[in-house]
């Protein structure tokens, strides 16, 4: 981290890291998109009369304002003119619907709630008022606007909650995450201290700015003044010009990106798909080492990836001049201040990054151990060079016949094979074994049709154990994702497949394992 960043990252708030960073580079863009920019010192000025405008609406600091927008210029100077005043924000993905939004508008107790209007067909603000939501506008072309001569001294403290994120909700309701401006900044330092950017660089938003990663890089490019282009809407090929015309160097999101900008890359093999691009980066999902090994031969970039979650925003990040096996088949090191406690094969954290808890006690007793570390539910182990290598969940491990069994493991080597476009692994019940293992597989474009013994033929070739076998193979057109970092949802698939076909049910029995039905879930 330069000097500067390593400074601007002790700012106390979220709005005096914007004030710094604008006094610093006032005319530098700090966020791109189609035909628009936005420079660090238009962020601060605009920021102030959106907040202005706010406060004429009656927010004050402390006041609670929920918003469900788009990756738009217009949205981070919402969020920013929010962190001016000192209001509790809850972002909302804006893929979420009645259930989720209902859900997180009751329990953050919103006073006011900002939405796009109609957005890629849907009625934001009709949903809204069929929730009896509070204090709704509309917040997408036109934000409010007000003269910031009205506006109070900006928050001092860092440390007090002013953030509610919502976790995914695979099972049940989401759950309420709480963050300071602290933990945002001490999240994005780290990104940008693993990255090694500089001033030179172009990034890139290709997720939901309203997640949690969107503080995080915002953070990175605040500290270290340079740009990143904000896609409303990402899906390729289509997105490919907003990168090419604005120079990207720096994309990614998570192993679901990844895999899409190496899909397009195989479409020119020889001729680079982004010719400015350096550097893919991400994390939020589990990346395969055959994908990083793809990604570096066939794209000619390099590629580092991370861990973290809705509760830390960044964990451990590869960094790029990490060794190859390193940045292969980890997820990275923790930065300063990032404490990693491996318990019971359980990842444990503390650090200035861990949430403060959720917005309901009894999760947040639940959730952190008596010294304060927060249990992530993740498994790994820490190497001797101090690399994180993550092997799964606790709830990911299948218990056949008394054996624990890694879904990850059969991912990682199912990733390498030439039928396979991506794959979840899962376990079932079974009344004989406890939990039988279930392959779900999303092939390539014609690629061969896969079965089950093949699948099981493979996997004895890479040396997997025999009892680690799966009984069951699915092939779908597409696996269930979510709508922030694509990750798989694998309770959809369970959901699925432990009402559908069972072995000896109806499944094609064969070489003592069981291939069920075909169609997707």
């Amino acid at each position: 981290m330069t000097d500067t960043a390593h400074a601007l990252s002790a700012s106390r708030t979220l709005w005096d890291l914007v004030a710094r960073r604008a006094d610093l580079t006032p005319d530098r863009p700090v966020l791109l998109q189609d035909d628009r920019s936005l420079s660090f010192g238009e962020l601060r000025a605009r920021a102030e009369r959106v907040a202005a405008g706010l406060y004429d609406m009656g927010v004050r600091p402390g006041t609670v304002v929920a918003w469900q927008l788009p990756t738009r210029i217009e949205t981070a100077l919402l969020s920013f003119a929010l962190a001016r005043l000192g209001a509790v924000q809850t972002p909302v993905i804006p893929f979420y619907r009645d259930r989720e939004v209902g859900f997180a508008l009751r329990e953050s107790k919103a006073e006011f709630f900002a939405v796009p209007g109609e957005w890629r067909g849907f009625d934001h603000t009709g949903m809204a008022r069929r929730l009896g939501a509070k204090g709704v506008f509309e917040a997408y072309d036109v934000l409010p606007d007000g003269d910031p001569r009205v506006l109070p001294p900006p928050p001092a403290d860092g440390t007090s909650v002013r953030w509610i994120y919502w976790t995914s909700g695979t099972t049940s309701d989401p759950k309420g995450v709480l963050h300071t401006d602290r933990s945002l900044i001490a999240g994005g330092s780290c990104l940008a201290h693993a990255l090694r950017l500089s001033a030179n660089d172009v990034g890139s938003m290709a997720f939901p700015y309203a997640h949690i990663a969107g503080p995080d890089y915002t953070v990175m490019l605040l500290l270290y003044g340079f740009p990143a282009v904000m896609f409303e809407q990402f899906a390729l090929p289509g997105a490919l010009e907003g990168y090419r015309k604005h120079g990207v160097t720096v994309a990614g999101g998570s192993t679901a990106f990844y895999s899409m900008f190496l899909a397009e890359q195989r479409k020119q093999p020889g001729r680079k798909v982004i010719p400015s691009l350096r550097l893919l980066a991400g994390g939020g999902a589990p990346k395969p080492p055959e994908v990083y090994h793809a990604v570096v031969r066939e794209m000619g970039v390099q590629l580092t990836h991370g861990y973290g979650m809705t509760e830390v925003p960044m964990i451990t990040m590869g960094a790029p001049d990490d060794t190859v096996e390193n940045l292969a088949t980890t997820e990275g090191r923790p930065p300063d201040g990032m404490e990693i406690r491996i318990v019971d094969g359980e990842v444990r954290l503390r650090g200035e990054a861990v949430c403060q808890g959720y917005l309901d006690p009894a999760q947040t007793a639940e959730a952190f151990d008596e010294e304060g570390f927060l249990r992530t539910g993740d498994l790994g182990f820490v190497t001797d060079s101090g690399h994180l290598v993550l092997t799964g969940r606790l709830k990911d491990v299948i218990i056949r016949k008394g054996e624990n069994i890694s879904a990850k493991e059969i991912e990682d080597l199912l990733a390498a094979h030439p039928a396979v476009g991506d794959v979840a692994v899962i376990g079932l019940p079974d009344a004989e074994r406890g939990e039988r293992v279930c392959v779900v597989v999303e092939q390539p474009e014609g690629a061969a049709e896969l079965t089950l013994g093949a699948v099981a033929a493979y996997l004895r070739a890479e040396g997997l154990s025999v009892h680690k076998l799966p009984e069951q193979l699915e092939v779908v057109d597409a696996l269930p994702r979510g709508e922030t970092l694509r990750k798989v949802l694998k309770y959809r698939l369970r959901e699925r497949y432990a009402r559908g076909t069972a072995p000896g049910q109806g499944s094609v029995q064969g070489q003592g394992l069981t291939q069920g039905p075909t169609q997707g879930p």
